[in-house]
Order: structure tokens, then C-alpha cells, then sequence
């Protein structure tokens, strides 16, 4: 389908999602809408094996909430732009294939809060993180106060979410909040070799794997090993995961399926 504020490509099982309001690309509920469409999309699109979300431009993966949108709501209003915001973010994490956040410039309050949805942060060394939030006398909605404190440990996030710090590539890469930084004219390249990597792996047990950390992370760590337990049952029984093993028996390549 064609959407309006995001661009949607797709090659070699690798769907490329660019947030597409330059050249800051703030988020307004257009987009919302759009991300939690484009979701359904791509968990109904077999032929998709990872999902890679980015920015359109050098100079932002997203700047944050469309300000100019929200302010002045009444109380209804801004409950309603929330629950929308909210679906989008909780559809993005929910995805159900490895979902790869490139940070190719500016990543601020909602901006930010969207790449915590995925399962990997790649950033530029050129891109600044924060949650300014403070700033403007309001607090985080779309997530940071949860997911970022889950992420670097709650002493840390508080500093950053009191102050509304910027923070650079090499301090979001010490804090944990993105796992690699490279040159800005080296970024697609190296994500894109990660994402092919990744897109050779077998799709059950990268969906497994996806639901039982993201579901075991909230759960006491029995509940979560049982949990965990019936995803790899799930894995190993698998056309795939019944090919993978017989393949180590036999000595030769496995030839996946994606079934």
C-alpha cells in the first residue's frame, strides 16, 4: 500500500522502513498510524526476514514529537494522540522478525523512544541521543521511562531523564543503548551485512528467540525458563529445526526452509 510520511522497501528478504518527514522527520500522528499499518505488512509478508527502520537525510533518525501538533490538546485529546503513539510503539516491538534501528543523526524523546522498540540500535558516529522531555515541564509516553530503564539500569536512565541530556554515539555505545557505532558513510553498508546475516538464519527460531527474551525479560526467572523452554520445543520440532540437526549428523550444510 502507499503511505504518506514512511517509505516501505523491500529487498532480499530485507524490508528497509524510513521515517520520511525531512529533514528532521518528526513524528507526528500520521506516522503513528502509518507504523502501526506497516507492521501488519510486514509480519504478513513471508518473504521478509528482517526489518531494518531508519531516517530519511544525514541529519535525523527522527527529532522527536511534532511539538506543533500536540500542544494546546485538552486532556481527551492528548489520551487519544497517547493511545495511538502507544500502538504504534507497542506494534513496532511486537514485530515478529529482528527489527534493526539505524541512527543516522538526531534521535530525541519519541524518536528515540521508537528505536528503543527494536531489537538492535546501530548509530552513525555522527547521531546524538536524549529525552528532553524535562525540558518542556512534561515527562517521556512513549516508553523511555521503562524501556530505557530496563536497557542501562534505573540509576542511569534517572540521570539522563532529569537532566534531558544529549548524549553522543560513543556515550549511547558505553551505556548500552546502541550496540555498534560506525562511520556515517559506512552505516548502511555495515548494517545491511548484519541484517543479511541474520536473514540466513532459519525464521522460527529467530522468532523463538525474539519471544522468549522479550517475554522472559518481564517474568520471574522460573516462569521465564519454563517459557523459554516451550519456544525451543516450538524450534526443535520445526521443519527446520528438524532439518538443522539431521544436517550436524550428516555432516553437510543445513538447507533451511524458513518452516
Amino acid at each position: 500500500m502507499a503511505y504518506e510520511t514512511i517509505i516501505l522497501e523491500k529487498k532480499e528478504r530485507i524490508a528497509t522502513v524510513t521515517l520520511n518527514r525531512p529533514p528532521m522527520n518528526p513524528l507526528n500522528r500520521r506516522m503513528y498510524e502509518e507504523l502501526t499499518q506497516v507492521t501488519g505488512e510486514l509480519n504478513a509478508d513471508p518473504e521478509v526476514k528482517v526489518v531494518i527502520i531508519t531516517g530519511a537525510g544525514e541529519k535525523a533518525f527522527a527529532a522527536g514529537l511534532d511539538v506543533k501538533e500536540v500542544e494546546g490538546k485538552s486532556v481527551a485529546e492528548i489520551r487519544d494522540f497517547w493511545a495511538c503513539s502507544r500502538d504504534a510503539s507497542e506494534r513496532v516491538a511486537a514485530i515478529e522478525k529482528p527489527v534493526i534501528a539505524v541512527i543516522n543523526g538526531l534521535a530525541l524523546g519519541g524518536a528515540l523512544e521508537l528505536a528503543l522498540c527494536c531489537d538492535l540500535r546501530i548509530a552513525s558516529e555522527g547521531a546524538r541521543f536524549g529525552q528532553p522531555e524535562i525540558t518542556l515541564g512534561i515527562i517521556p509516553g512513549g516508553g523511555a521511562t521503562q524501556r530505557l530503564s530496563r536497557l542501562i539500569g534505573t540509576a542511569r536512565a534517572k540521570e539522563l531523564l532529569f537532566t534531558g541530556d544529549m548524549f553522543d554515539a560513543q556515550t549511547a555505545l558505553q551505556l548500552g543503548v546502541v550496540s555498534k557505532v560506525c562511520p556515517a558513510d559506512k552505516l548502511m553498508e555495515e548494517v545491511m551485512a548484519l541484517a543479511s546475516a541474520i536473514a540466513e538464519k532459519p525464521a522460527v527460531a529467530l522468532k523463538m528467540i525474539k519471544l522468549a527474551v522479550n517475554h522472559g525479560i518481564n517474568m520471574d526467572l522460573h516462569s521465564a525458563l519454563v517459557y523459554e523452554g516451550e519456544c525451543f520445543v516450538l524450534s526443535y520440532t520445526s521443519e527446520d529445526g528438524r532439518e538443522g540437526l539431521r544436517a550436524f549428523v550428516e555432516k553437510r550444510s543445513p538447507v533451511f526452509k524458513d518452516r
